[in-house]
């Protein structure tokens, strides 16, 4: 099912400027890259990349809530539109941009599909030193960060730490 694949594309875009060694490290540029946008039915292209690129940084902006990033997206979305395809089973949209833009353009409708069909469950996680998104599906909507095993837990021993200091 597209939309499925769709939002893990949004998921992997998200998450490919990790921090590592308290340093965002953009992982589109090289095999890993290319590797991401084949997954995904893609290039792997230059030009690819760079679309993938400012994308993930407008949707970034966007989720996070700062300032001019619809603007941003509009811009970046600007050239692409969705034509009925009318079958005996109903109507299949197509959507219309360039090969180069195509996975950057599918990630936005992603983003869009997920904002609305589960409002806030699409957020930053909630380690500040993280740079990564996740896509709550747990019933209460209260998952808050992208790996338990990672931030979750790094979160949880600091808020330990940090009681045990205050007693």
């Amino acid at each position: 099912m597209q939309v499925v694949q769709d939002e893990d594309l949004l998921l992997a875009l998200l998450n490919s400027a990790p921090i590592v060694d308290g340093k965002k490290v953009d992982n589109l540029p090289g095999s890993a890259g290319r590797e991401l946008t084949q997954q995904f039915g893609g290039t792997g292209s230059q030009t690819e990349i760079a679309h993938l690129q400012r994308m993930r940084n407008a949707l970034h902006d966007v989720i996070r809530d700062q300032a001019d990033a619809h603007a941003a997206l509009d811009s970046l979305l600007r050239d692409a539109f969705l034509t009925p395809e009318v079958g005996p089973t109903g109507i299949k949209w197509e959507l219309q941009t360039s090969p180069d833009e195509r996975l950057a353009v599918r990630a936005a409708m992603a983003w869009s599909e997920v904002t609305e069909r589960m409002p806030g469950r699409l957020r930053p996680c909630a380690n500040t030193e993280c740079n990564l998104f996740l896509i709550d599906h747990s019933r209460p909507g209260s998952a808050k960060w992208c790996s338990m095993s990672t931030c979750g837990n790094r979160m949880k021993v600091r808020t330990h730490a940090h009681r045990r200091r205050e007693v």
